[in-house]
C-alpha cells in the first residue's frame, strides 16, 4: 500500500526535519558485477594511426618491440600474445588467462617503461550492463532520475553500491520492514526520558520505533494532534532500502548497511541525547552504553530546531569529524534562513536544503549562506517515496508512502556520501564535502541560498574515483561583445569565460552552439562581494529563456535543455545590476558546461 504525506512544516523543535556481457534475462535477478579481471591488454603506439576505413595500418610488430613486450610481461609471470588490431591504431594482446585489473594495470606500467614508442598501454576491461533497480516502485521515485530535478542516480551505481559502509540514522528509531531486511545492524536507544521514549524505559538497546504519535496539547498548550510519523524508517528506506528484490521502493546505497540510533519519540528528542548519539554512532565513547560494534562512516540527522548551534552538539559533530565521520544535516522546513536552524547552522555539518521536481527551492526549504547543497526533498504534488508503517499510532503492517521535507533530502546526500566512501574508502571528511559540493549542477529552477547546486550522485562517486573530467580552459572575454551578433562563441565544455563590465552601460553576450538533447549549465560568479551582475540566457531567436537576479556577491546560475533534434544556439549575458565596473572592480567570470 502507497499513501502520501507531507512532513513540513513541522521540525518536530528538536524534531524530524521532516557493459557487455552475459546478463540475467528473468526478472527480479541481480545486477550484473563489475568484472574486476581481464585477460587482454590494450597498447598503441605513437606512430600507429587509423586509416580513412576506421581499421588500424597493421605493420609487423618488429622484433625489438615484442622482445620488450615479453620482457615486461616476465616481471610479472605473464605471457604476451599479440591478437589483432583495433580501428584507434591499436593492438590488442592476449594474456595467458585472466589477471587482476591492478596486475594489469602495472603490466601496462611497465611496458611503457620499457618502450618510449608506447603512446598508452591499459588494461582491455570487461563491461557489463549498466544497473538498474527492478524494484515494482522504483518507476515512481523520481527523485533518483528526474533529468531536470532528480539526483542521477542510477548511473552511479554502476560504480558504486555502498558496500561496506555503514550509516548512522540518527531519528525516531526504525521498524522492522520487509525492504529493510539484512540492512539494519545493531542499533541503540538514546531517549533518556521514558514519557518521550513511549516504550515504558529509558536508554536501551532496542532502537525499535514504538510510535510518536500524540495527544492534542500534549506537547504544550495549543499543540495539535498527531499520528505516529515512522519518520526514521521513511529515512532509512531513502538511504539504503533494499535493491533489486522485486519488491517496494530502492535505496541510494543499498548496499551499505544501516545503524538505527533513536533520539526522537514523543514531542521531540533533547540535545543532550542527540550529542550522545552522535558520538557513540561515529565510534566515540558515551559513559554506560557499550561501545558500537558497528561505527558508522556517515551520520545522518533529519532533525533540528531554532536557534544557534549550541556548544553540545558542536563538541559532538567535532569529536564525529575527528572520528572520520561525515555529518549530513536538514537545513530545516520553515522557509527561513538557516542561520536560525541548529544543528544546520553548526560548523563542519553538510547542510541540506530541500528541492521539487522542477529543481527550485522547495517552497518550504531553509536557504541561506550556511546551505552546502541541495537534493530533491518533494514540493507539490510530487513527494519522495520510502519505506513506513501503516499504523496511525501504535505499529501496523509494512507499506510505503511519500513524504516531503528537508528530511527526505537529505538522506539522498548520505547516501550519496555512502557511495563516495564505499568508492574509496580512503576518502577524508573534508574530500567528501568538497566533491560533494564541486560536482553538484547548476539549478534548473529559482533556489536562491541553497548551496552550489543539487547533489549529483554519478559525478560525486566519479570524483571519489579521481574519474572526474579535466577542467576546461579560462579564456578572456573579447570586446566587443554587448550584442547576440558579436557574441562571443565558447566552443568547449567547461570553458570558464573572464571578463569585467566596463561601464553601468556596458553588457556581454557569449554564444553556444548547444547540441540536440543537452543542458546548458551556466554559472556566473562575481569578482567581489559588492558586485551584482544578473545572468540571462536567451534563445537562437533572441528570446529570454530565463534569468538568475541575486544579489551582490552571490553566484547566479541558470540551465536550459536543447529539447529539439538539430543544434541550436544559445546565448548567454551578463547585466550590470550594482556594484562596481571597469577591470579592477567590474571583475566577472562566467562557466559554461553541456
Amino acid at each position: 500500500m502507497k499513501q502520501s504525506h507531507s512532513i513540513h512544516p513541522a521540525m518536530l523543535k528538536i524534531c524530524a526535519a521532516v557493459s557487455l556481457a552475459f546478463a540475467a534475462s528473468m526478472a527480479g535477478a541481480a545486477e550484473q558485477k563489475f568484472i574486476l579481471e581481464t585477460d587482454r591488454i590494450i597498447v598503441k603506439y605513437k606512430d600507429a594511426v587509423p586509416d580513412n576505413k576506421g581499421q588500424a595500418r597493421k605493420a609487423a610488430l618488429g622484433a625489438d618491440r615484442k622482445a620488450k613486450l615479453d620482457r615486461a610481461g616476465q616481471q610479472f609471470g605473464m605471457l604476451v600474445s599479440e591478437s589483432h588490431a583495433i580501428s584507434t591504431g591499436a593492438r590488442v594482446f592476449k594474456l595467458n588467462g585472466r589477471k587482476g585489473l591492478k596486475e594489469v594495470q602495472a603490466l601496462a606500467a611497465e611496458m611503457m617503461a620499457r618502450d618510449p614508442a608506447i603512446e598508452y598501454a591499459e588494461p582491455d576491461r570487461i563491461m557489463t550492463h549498466m544497473a538498474t533497480a527492478n524494484d515494482p516502485m522504483y518507476s515512481q521515485q523520481w527523485h533518483y532520475t528526474d533529468a531536470t530535478g532528480g539526483l542521477r542516480l542510477p548511473t552511479a551505481w554502476d560504480k558504486s553500491t555502498g558496500t561496506g559502509v555503514v550509516v548512522a540514522v540518527i531519528d525516531t528509531g526504525s521498524r522492522p520492514h520487509a525492504d529493510l531486511s539484512g540492512q539494519q545492524l545493531a542499533g541503540y536507544d538514546f531517549i533518556s526520558t521514558a514519557a518521550i521514549g513511549n516504550d515504558g524505559n529509558g536508554r536501551d538497546s532496542d532502537p525499535t520505533d514504538p510510535g510518536d504519535w500524540v495527544a492534542a496539547g500534549e506537547c504544550g498548550v495549543g499543540s495539535p494532534a498527531s499520528n505516529s510519523s515512522w519518520h526514521g524508517t521513511h529515512v532509512a528506506g531513502t538511504v539504503a532500502a533494499k535493491t533489486n528484490n522485486s519488491l517496494g521502493v530502492a535505496g541510494v546505497a543499498y548496499n551499505a548497511k544501516l545503524v538505527p540510533v533513536r533520539v526522537l519519540g514523543k514531542c521531540g528528542g533533547y540535545t543532550s541525547d542527540i550529542a550522545d548519539a552522535i558520538t557513540w554512532s561515529s565510534g566515540g565513547t558515551v559513559s554506560g552504553v557499550p561501545a558500537n560494534a558497528n561505527k558508522a562512516k556517515v551520520l545522518n540527522l533529519s532533525l533540528g530546531g531554532s536557534g544557534a548551534c549550541d556548544t553540545t552538539t558542536q563538541t559532538a559533530i567535532n569529536g564525529a569529524r575527528s572520528r572520520g565521520s561525515v555529518v549530513v544535516v536538514a537545513a530545516g522546513n520553515d522557509n527561513m534562513n538557516v542561520s536560525n536552524a541548529n544543528p544546520a547552522n553548526c560548523s563542519g555539518v553538510i547542510a541540506v536544503a530541500a528541492t521539487g521536481k522542477t529543481g527550485a527551492r522547495a517552497s518550504y526549504s531553509n536557504y541561506g549562506t550556511l546551505v552546502d547543497v541541495a537534493a530533491p526533498g518533494g514540493d507539490g504534488s510530487f513527494s519522495v517515496l520510502s519505506t513506513l508503517n501503516t499504523g496511525t499510532s501504535a505499529p501496523g503492517s509494512d507499506n510505503y508512502a511519500g513524504y516531503q521535507g528537508t528530511s527526505m533530502a537529505t538522506p539522498h546526500v548520505a547516501g550519496v556520501a555512502a557511495l563516495m566512501f564505499a568508492a574509496k574508502p580512503t576518502l577524508t571528511v573534508d574530500d567528501v564535502e568538497s566533491m560533494l559540493k564541486s560536482t553538484a549542477r547548476a539549478f534548473p529552477g529559482t533556489c536562491s541560498g541553497c548551496g552550489t547546486g543539487i547533489v549529483d550522485a554519478t559525478a560525486a562517486v566519479d570524483a571519489a574515483l579521481g574519474t572526474t573530467p579535466p577542467p576546461g580552459p579560462t579564456v578572456a572575454e573579447t570586446e566587443s561583445n554587448n550584442t547576440t551578433g558579436t557574441a562571443d562563441l565558447v566552443a568547449v565544455s567547461g570553458t570558464t569565460m573572464t571578463g569585467d563590465l566596463s561601464s553601468t552601460t556596458d553588457t556581454d553576450y557569449f554564444r553556444v552552439d548547444l547540441p540536440a538533447g543537452k543542458t546548458l549549465n551556466s554559472v556566473l560568479t562575481p569578482g567581489s562581494a559588492t558586485i551584482d551582475y544578473d545572468l540571462y540566457v536567451y534563445n537562437s531567436a533572441g528570446t529570454l529563456l530565463g534569468k538568475s537576479e541575486n544579489g551582490a556577491g552571490a553566484v547566479d546560475s541558470y540551465s536550459t535543455t536543447n529539447t529539439g533534434t538539430s543544434t541550436f544556439a544559445r546565448y548567454v549575458r551578463v547585466v550590470y545590476y550594482s556594484g562596481g565596473t571597469g577591470s579592477v572592480n567590474g571583475k566577472y567570470t562566467l562557466k559554461m558546461t553541456w
